[in-house]
């Protein structure tokens, strides 16, 4: 049986959705990015040992109108815009010691790319501004400094 979804498809119980609260660097040489997701019940989950490249993209995301796309974001609109396609979601999970993500885009059709890298897939929804979720047993108290 196909994996299809829609666009008001009820969230899954076990995901919870969050927004890009801070992004930032792990170490002083800006290598290693990391972000501060956060659901709308203050709920945190801090993620990092991803490239501080692509913690960059994200921040600029929200920066500048009309300023153009780093390139693979830039293919990515391409191939989905030449398909008919639209990213509507993202899921972060863990699968073994790592962070994996599954893409959800509608469009002429319904297509789901699942195992992938999740600060490219949280990236992406960033670029597009769409709801990432991430599984709830991911997500702690809101730590303070």
């Amino acid at each position: 049986m196909r994996n299809t979804m829609e666009i008001d498809q009820a969230q899954e119980p076990d995901y919870e959705s969050v927004k890009i609260d801070y992004v930032g660097f792990v170490d002083p040489y800006a290598v290693e990015g990391m972000v501060v997701l956060k659901s709308d019940s203050g709920k945190e989950f801090h993620m990092r040992a991803f490239s501080g490249e692509v913690a960059r993209h994200i921040s600029s995301f929200g920066e500048t109108d009309g300023e153009s796309a780093p390139s693979i974001y830039k293919m990515i609109e391409e191939i989905c815009e030449e398909n008919e396609l639209v990213l509507v979601k993202v899921k972060i999970y863990e699968s073994g010691e790592v962070l994996r993500a599954n893409l959800y885009f509608t469009g002429k059709k319904d297509l789901v790319l699942r195992n992938y890298r999740a600060s490219d897939a949280m990236a992406l929804g960033a670029f597009y501004n769409i709801p990432i979720l991430v599984r709830k047993n991911l997500l702690k108290e809101s730590m303070e400094a």
